[in-house]
């Protein structure tokens, strides 16, 4: 049995960033799916390590991580000759070149983002409103400020942090999947031709279309 657990549903981001990482990595694993949106009950294994029934709970062992982009890195690590190498860069120089992007990530790309997505998911239940779409319009501009950053550093690599894939891009892919899929939001990235070009390439990698396909799985009933 694999010593790797993650207990969540691939449907969230934070779970399909540490998916995609395992496969990148190629590590064997177990996923235990919870669905914390469906009211359904929860594992006692999985109570036991999350009692608040978080979106994320990973096991390697006897260690217990719950933040997706730490995970990355734990694994990048702690598996670093094993399937892609290039994740957290071979020296110095590249992994703080990482390591900055992956911050600009989780502070400047993930709020408006995952603020966008969590519309998108919730919109249809409410009314439309003049004071909901200036809302939304805001987070778009914001958003699109980073994009423009982004835009601009792709002028000069492949990838963010270089001509390399590694966790700086990997982690995107969550909620840049949930804004291109959208006809309101995909020409954030489609109107930005490095970006764009970015988003190709990082969301053709077959471990991402491993986790796409885990997501359009029926859930489990538990």
């Amino acid at each position: 049995m694999a010593n790797v657990k993650v207990f969540g549903s691939p449907t969230s981001a934070e779970v399909a960033r540490v998916l995609t990482c395992l496969f990148e990595k190629e590590i064997e694993f177990q996923l235990i799916r919870v669905d914390n949106y469906k009211g359904q009950r929860r594992l006692p294994e999985y109570l036991k390590l999350q009692p608040f029934g978080q979106a994320l709970t990973f096991e390697d062992g006897k260690q217990t991580l719950v933040d997706s982009r730490e995970i990355c890195r734990h694994l990048a690590d702690k598996y670093a000759d094993q399937g892609n190498r290039d994740l957290l860069g071979s020296g110095t120089l590249e992994r703080a070149s990482i390591e900055q992007w992956l911050q600009t990530e989780a502070q400047n790309f993930d709020p408006p983002s995952s603020a966008l997505v969590f519309n998108l998911a919730f919109a249809p239940l409410l009314r439309p409103s003049t004071r909901t779409g200036r809302w939304s319009n805001g987070v778009k501009k914001k958003l699109g400020k980073v994009l423009d950053i982004y835009e601009r550093r792709l002028d000069e690599s492949e990838f963010l942090a270089g001509n390399k894939f590694t966790l700086a891009d990997l982690s995107h892919l969550p909620n840049a999947h949930r804004l291109v899929a959208d006809d309101k939001c995909r020409s954030l990235f489609t109107s930005r031709k490095k970006v764009y070009r970015w988003w190709g390439a990082i969301s053709s990698r077959p471990s991402w279309k491993r986790v796409v396909q885990m997501q359009q799985e029926p859930p489990h009933i538990v």
